[in-house]
């Protein structure tokens, strides 16, 4: 009797639990309601609250539409496909493989072309994974373990061996960084993130750091002031962020090119006029 009963019981199907629950987590991050993504995603709310409760299967377009919607990353989306049964779809080409050939060319050709200004690529984790010859101004000083790869460019830009030392404005940078680092995290729910996060929180700072950006008079920008090595004043820099505005790889989706710019003359004079090789010094 008791076999009998075993296998007349119902199969159960964690994975599609599992994406509902995934999905409402989604959802809730991104503080959208059930019916403004039932809208949004032109699927009734009954539906979607049986797709969230594990009631409904969602098919392989559900949850990629979903994700589309809630603008969930790509790494993320092949997650909730394999939750659901699926497999992923979404490539993760590595950067010095063959198919990235054009991404790496056109990288390299963004850092050549940004000199003698510092610019560095980094991947999802903020660790370094190209940068041009200007780069080595801002990492004088810098202890070497914190360049041995990988490379994190937060951990080398706030560590109190790195280039915090160096940091004439450290707790209006640091918290700067820090909040891009936290709306990043809330992005994309990344547990590596949320260490990396609590990790640079711990590193100490003795400047007053705001809680909110507020800009003072003629601020435009967070500047990263850095005093300069032989001692002969600062260097000001404002940045820049770009990413590829189509990305179907999650590599290059997770690719951030960061290009510093000169906040003033001084610092323009000291880095040299554009189209010209950088110094060695």
């Amino acid at each position: 009797m008791t076999e009998t009963l075993e296998r007349q019981r119902p199969v159960e199907r964690p994975a599609e639990r599992q994406v509902g629950g995934l999905l409402r987590s989604w959802r809730e991050r991104r503080r959208v309601s059930q019916l403004e993504l039932s809208i949004r995603a032109d699927i009734s709310t009954r539906h979607l609250s049986f797709v969230e409760t594990g009631r409904s299967a969602p098919s392989r377009e559900m949850v990629l539409r979903l994700s589309e919607v809630m603008d969930v990353p790509l790494r993320e989306r092949n997650h909730l496909l394999l939750a659901a049964g699926y497999a992923p779809v979404y490539t993760e080409a590595p950067l010095e493989g063959p198919a990235m050939a054009p991404v790496r060319d056109a990288v390299r050709r963004i850092l050549a072309g940004h000199e003698p200004y510092p610019a560095v690529v980094v991947d999802r984790g903020w660790n370094l994974l190209e940068a041009n010859a200007s780069v080595a101004a801002m990492l004088e000083g810098v202890a070497d373990h914190l360049l041995e790869p990988p490379v994190n460019v937060l951990r080398v830009s706030l560590h109190p061996e790195g280039m915090a030392r160096r940091v004439a404005n450290l707790g209006e940078w640091r918290a700067h960084l820090l909040g891009r680092l936290r709306r990043q995290v809330d992005q994309t729910a990344d547990p590596g993130l949320t260490d990396l996060l609590d990790e640079l929180r711990g590193y100490p700072c003795d400047q007053p750091e705001p809680v909110v950006e507020m800009p003072g008079a003629g601020d435009l920008v967070v500047p990263l002031r850095l005093r300069r090595i032989d001692g002969e004043g600062e260097l000001a820099f404002l940045s820049t962020v770009a990413t590829f505005g189509t990305p179907l790889d999650i590599t290059v989706a997770e690719l951030v090119i960061e290009s510093f710019f000169p906040a003033d003359a001084a610092t323009a004079a000291a880095l040299g006029p554009r189209g010209a090789a950088p110094t060695a010094d």
